[in-house]
């Protein structure tokens, strides 16, 4: 009943407003409107809403407050708990803001908050400019920068959350107010906790070439392969390093071929040639399958690497910092590889921070874990019904075993956008794992900008 009275108050309010697009349970396109990536999220919205502009966005906001309807916000869908919709809330649509404005100086652009990696990145390029973003074509860039924001331009460039300048919100009375420095220092780190962010001012940068693709390694014994990869990775990075325009992911994914280990190689310098020195470099770190690493365009690299991301999927994913991969870690990593289950939407990869981004110095926000570490992401993902316990088993049993391979390395603070909420005790377990020592500022803060918790559907729920 209350339900039907909402819809009512709504749709009443929508006649107001013929800007917003609406979609309503009723439509036959509710489905298409309510989805997320991750389609183990059941939850039903009570309707959907597109605003056409930050006014409409104010409009709703004030409408949902006055009429107690919960709501949330989604641009690409891609929070992998699914946690853009929930039941009986308002979903509320941004992907219509996406707008991209770069500066005369060239070395800063204003991005509206619905607007996709891709989208941002592929604008950029147009420039000659790049910015730090991730790999997936379809995630919304707002959210994947507030929350942290690894990818494969960190080691140069910083994390997504290093390159936030500025930041223009919705506060919880619907207003639109410039973030000054001490809620800028939220938004790095915690994202939309305290209103809607309606455009971000980032850092760009100059990005005329691109080096990338895959190199992937025999994997017939993928143990063996790991442990050899990672001894001589760390060879090199204890004897040399690597330079800062190079990022390497480690992967493992269940590819045509198999079960694959191999690396994203992204080359984000100015000399090619250099790159492709350290394109052969990697391919030898072990026995090599495949390399596809080529000079290529952020648009084509982003097409390529779409056609490896399932269109949609189910399950979860779990976490952890460690600070290096030793002999045991590597061992332990590489017998759960072995056993990884057998569905394009199972993965596990690594990502290395380095560079700009582990120093702390001039770092003004509530992102936790600043120093040198690596980021393991057990996607237990999978695309084919009643798999789903098998792959999260997996992914719980190996991120248990890497701790009990060696306790003192793994790191108090997590990554939010990968940890499990759903397996947390409560939200104050959750806020301690993503902000460590952090977690009072982010109390605080949430305190004075959002007192009465009108953005309590956000990420991460505070209670």
């Amino acid at each position: 009943m209350a339900d039907t009275a909402q819809l009512s108050a709504l749709e009443a309010f929508l006649h107001g407003h013929p800007s917003i697009k609406y979609t309503p349970p009723s439509s036959p396109e509710y489905a298409s409107a309510r989805k997320v990536w991750n389609r183990a999220r059941l939850d039903n919205p009570l309707a959907v809403v597109q605003p056409q502009s930050p006014s409409d966005i104010i409009a709703i906001i004030k409408f949902a407050k006055s009429n107690s309807v919960p709501f949330t916000f989604r641009s690409g869908g891609h929070n992998l708990e699914g946690r853009a919709v929930v039941e009986k809330a308002l979903l509320i649509d941004l992907r219509a803001l996406n707008a991209v404005t770069i500066a005369s100086d060239r070395k800063t652009c204003t991005v509206q908050g619905g607007i996709l990696q891709e989208e941002l990145a592929s604008k950029l390029w147009e420039e000659g400019l790049g910015t730090p973003t991730g790999a997936i074509p379809g995630v919304g860039y707002i959210g994947w920068a507030t929350y942290g924001g690894y990818g494969p331009f960190s080691s140069q460039w910083g994390l997504g959350t290093d390159q936030i300048l500025g930041a223009t919100i919705i506060d919880p009375d619907g207003e639109i107010i410039t973030a000054d420095e001490t809620l800028l220092q939220g938004i790095r780190g915690a994202g939309g906790l305290f209103g809607v962010i309606v455009d971000l001012t980032i850092k760009v940068y100059p990005l005329p070439s691109l080096l990338a693709g895959t190199i992937l390694y025999d994997s017939t014994d993928i143990t063996k392969t790991f442990v050899d990869f990672n001894g001589a990775y760390q060879n090199i990075f204890n004897s040399e390093g690597f330079p800062p325009q190079l990022t390497i992911q480690q992967m493992a994914v269940n590819a045509p071929p198999g079960r694959c280990f191999g690396v994203g190689f992204v080359w984000s310098g100015s000399d090619i040639d250099e790159g492709q020195r350290w394109s052969a470099k990697v391919a030898g770190l072990a026995p090599l399958l495949m390399n596809t690493v080529a000079v290529t365009t952020i648009p084509e690299w982003f097409a390529s690497n779409g056609t490896m991301i399932p269109a949609d999927i189910s399950g979860s994913s779990a976490t952890h910092n460690i600070s290096r991969i030793p002999l045991p870690v590597a061992e332990t990593i590489g017998r759960n590889l072995e056993r990884m289950p057998i569905d394009p939407g199972t993965m596990f990869s690594i990502h290395q921070l380095r560079g700009p981004s582990v120093a702390p110095q001039g770092h003004s926000s509530v992102f936790a874990t600043r120093e040198p570490h690596y980021m393991l992401e057990f996607l237990a993902y999978v695309t084919k019904e009643g798999r789903k316990e098998e792959s999260e088993e997996w992914a719980v049993q190996m991120a248990r075993e890497i701790e009990q391979a060696d306790p003192g390395n793994v790191l108090p603070a997590v990554y939010l956008s990968l940890y499990s909420s759903a397996r947390a005790k409560s939200s104050d377990e959750v806020l301690k794992k993503a902000y460590g020592s952090n977690v009072e500022v982010v109390r605080g803060l949430k305190s004075k900008f959002d007192p009465d918790n009108v953005f309590r559907l956000t990420v991460p729920a505070m209670e």
